[in-house]
């Protein structure tokens, strides 16, 4: 059965926290771009440069775990929207 987690923003908040004292000097060299899924509870992450792939080998390795997706060495994992285009009429 799915977890659900109880407070979303306190999750994302430990996993931040967890790769900014853990993790963000090991990776961000040599690892910008790439997709990063950790459990912020034991630490165990995978990463590939295709998200889908780096989640479908977390998952395997654990999975009754809950995931914290984040992109080394951007403030975000994924962007929304597009650019607007003016075309003439």
């Amino acid at each position: 059965m799915p977890q659900t987690i109880a407070d979303p923003e306190a999750f994302a908040r430990r996993a931040e926290e967890y790769y900014a004292e853990h993790l963000r000097a090991k990776l961000e060299p040599d690892h910008k771009g790439d997709y990063l899924v950790l459990d912020p509870e034991t630490g165990d992450y995978e990463m590939d440069a295709n998200q889908a792939v780096a989640f479908r080998r977390a998952i395997a390795k654990h999975p009754d775990a809950l995931f914290h997706i984040m992109r080394v060495g951007y403030r975000t994992a994924a962007r929304m929207g597009g650019r607007f285009r003016r075309t003439q009429a």
